[in-house]
This record gives C-alpha cells, sequence and structure tokens, in this order.
C-alpha cells in the first residue's frame, strides 16, 4: 500500500482511500489477484498427468484430526462460485 500511494504522489496525511488510489492506477484489488492466482495453479494442477505426485496429493487425506480451515478444493469451489465460473466438474473429477 505504501508503494501505491508513493507511486500517486499521496501522503497519509492527505487521507485518500487506498480504493481510490487503486483505481487510479487501474490495479486489481488483492482478493482477485489472490483468486486468479489460485485458479491459475488449478489450471495447471488438473491437466498433469494422473501419475504426477502433485494431482495425486490433492486428495490426500491425512489420519487423525484435521486443523480448523478449509480445504483447497474447498477453497476453489469457493472462487469458482464468487467470480461465476461454471467448469464446477473439473473439481469433482480427481
Amino acid at each position: 500500500m505504501r508503494m501505491v500511494r508513493q507511486m500517486c504522489g499521496i501522503t497519509l496525511s492527505d487521507k485518500v482511500a487506498y480504493e481510490v488510489l487503486r483505481d487510479r492506477l487501474g490495479l486489481k484489488d488483492d482478493v482477485t489477484v489472490l483468486q486468479c492466482s489460485r485458479l491459475r495453479l488449478y489450471g495447471h494442477v488438473f491437466k498433469k498427468d494422473d501419475s504426477v505426485w502433485v494431482k495425486r496429493h490433492v486428495d490426500f487425506v491425512v489420519e487423525g484430526v484435521r486443523p480448523r480451515g478449509r480445504t483447497w478444493k474447498e477453497v476453489l469451489e469457493g472462487d469458482m462460485k464468487s467470480l461465476k465460473l461454471s467448469n464446477r466438474r473439473c473439481i469433482g473429477s480427481w
């Protein structure tokens, strides 16, 4: 955020919202950038052979108590839903 302010020539004392500066520079918000990165990685993993260890371990289940939080597949489903992507058959086919 500091770099965005420097690029615009704005200081904190000017009290300009980060969203305004981001729009001024034409930058995407942080959530969208993370979603696109995760979906790009998902595309690479999905295209791999079934014998590749990355694809084999996507559904790997660890014995014992699972820590709090969501799995990678749950996060991907949420990303696809929020971006209104309809290619949901890929997640279930692993």
